[in-house]
């Protein structure tokens, strides 16, 4: 099985006339202006997609604060928001995570939304207009609804004044969304141009496309130690040899590996954050089968993602397999890392582009607003490598005083309680709002990350009315299996 994934922009031509040019009406030496090639498009592009505009009707939350709540279309995407009576004057923008690839548009709302009506806070999401792994879209569409947000509420009878502060969180790819939102680049090249005043990133893309350079790198050791070495890219074959792969690395797929797939579990453990607690159960737990499903359907595909890019962007190059926590490589992984074959992206496929952002916005962690980021440690599908990532690129832009982190001691992708969301939410507002400068967990570390308490200080496995029934259990169950040392 292939997993496919797309992405759109709409192209802004109109401005795009002014590329290069001194004045429209007076080009120089009389000349006329010199004409300007406009925008590439993609695949994504000439897909449509649909605002399912039934779906978009939501009820008032039980035991709440009394609110005003508004439904509509904006620009090709749906929208939610909803604004207590007592509005606290704050506005949070909430990103969704990926949503596949149907022509259908859904709204998603926010995990907290009880603790922001309750504490005054205004809320809005956007489906975005596209679906697919499509942030450019994301950002541009949540970006545009924050704008709206007077202007829908003048129009649905409740004048307001505008947000005095702007705040976005998201998950998984809403956390690239939320994560590249801030970024300086963002700020530069978007079309529809929103100054947040701070980011909760949850189990968010943080390394945006080296996501899928984990997932190309993944399947390419999977192939080489199951005796399948890749000699191309895409891998056409990938279909039929993916059984012969799966036998010779499980005895029970994905619960029992066999000595080679022993190997493959290292070099997945070190590619996705390194020792640490909770990536046993996150590889080969009772709860790992869904998400190594959907790792296992990624594998083999082309590196334009399906039309989010026109060339291969994927890039293994730079990757080191490891199968021990010893940084320095034995003669084995110095063999294996000459041998297994190397995707080599174009570089050029997802370059700065003249209309608007990069078809794959940047997380460059050119930050100046606080961020509080979460990430759970048996995460695979979107791996705790993401948080080591953005933290390298903090501490390379020198922005890192704008970072606080936090482990979660969670077995898959965003497996949070409401409890420590909100816990991380109102931790960065009290950092914007009064400077006090919330606590974090080392990211970078292996020492700190491989220790048995790591992940404890900030994991609250209080279910409350807002979590899955299947939280519960599933903490329950973490908490007996992988208890956090007596302190």
């Amino acid at each position: 099985m292939r997993r496919t994934l797309r992405m759109t922009a709409a192209l802004a031509l109109a401005g795009l006339v002014l590329h290069g040019c001194e004045h429209p009406d007076n080009p120089p030496d009389g000349q006329n202006p010199p004409p300007v090639d406009p925008e590439e498009t993609r695949g994504q592009d000439s897909r449509t997609y649909t605002v399912d505009e039934a779906a978009l009707p939501f009820t008032a939350l039980s035991n709440a604060p009394e609110s005003d709540r508004w439904w509509g279309t904006l620009e090709g995407s749906g929208y939610r928001i909803e604004v207590p009576k007592n509005w606290n004057g704050m506005l949070v923008m909430y990103a969704h995570g990926y949503a596949g690839t149907a022509s259908t548009l859904n709204v998603s709302t926010p995990s907290i939304r009880r603790h922001l009506l309750e504490n005054g806070y205004a809320w809005a999401a956007s489906s975005y207009s596209k679906n697919s792994y499509d942030v450019r879209a994301g950002i541009e569409d949540t970006n545009a609804l924050a704008l709206a947000f007077t202007r829908i509420a003048s129009e649905r009878g409740r004048p307001l004044e505008a947000p005095r502060k702007t705040y976005i969180i998201g998950h998984s790819m809403g956390g690239h969304v939320a994560a590249a939102a801030i970024d300086a680049e963002t700020l530069e090249t978007a079309n529809h141009k929103v100054r947040y005043d701070g980011a909760v990133p949850m189990c968010g893309v943080l390394g945006d496309s080296e996501l899928f350079n984990y997932f190309a790198a993944y399947g390419l050791a999977a192939q080489q130690l199951a005796g399948y070495p890749a000699s191309g890219w895409p891998v056409e074959d990938w279909a039929l040899i993916q059984p012969g792969v799966k036998a010779a690395l499980f005895k029970t797929y994905p619960t029992e590996v066999t000595p080679q797939g022993d190997k493959v579990k290292q070099v997945v453990k070190h590619l996705t954050g390194g020792e640490r607690p909770l990536f046993d159960p996150g590889f080969s737990g009772p709860l790992a089968r869904s998400i190594q499903d959907l790792l296992w359907g990624t594998f083999g595909g082309s590196g334009t993602l399906d039309g989010i890019l026109n060339r291969d962007g994927i890039s293994t190059v730079d990757i080191q397999f490891q199968f021990d926590a010893d940084a320095s490589l034995s003669a084995e992984e110095q063999a294996f890392n000459a041998s297994i074959y190397r995707v080599r992206g174009d570089p050029e496929a997802n370059r700065l582009r003249r209309d608007g952002l990069r078809w794959i916005p940047k997380t460059n962690a050119r930050i100046s607003v606080p961020v509080v980021s979460l990430h759970t440690l048996g995460d695979l599908f979107v791996p705790f490598s993401m948080e080591q990532i953005f933290k390298r690129r903090a501490d390379a832009q020198g922005t890192s005083q704008w970072l606080v982190q936090r482990a979660i001691r969670g077995v898959s992708h965003c497996d949070f309680t409401t409890a420590e969301q909100v816990a991380a939410f109102d931790a960065m507002v009290q950092w914007e709002q009064r400077g006090l400068k919330p606590q974090g967990d080392e990211v970078l570390d292996p020492a700190v990350v491989s220790s048995s308490s790591y992940g404890c200080a900030f994991t609250n496995n209080t279910v409350g009315p807002d979590d899955p029934q299947t939280t519960g259990l599933i903490r329950a169950s973490i908490v007996s299996a992988y208890p956090c040392p007596a302190r």
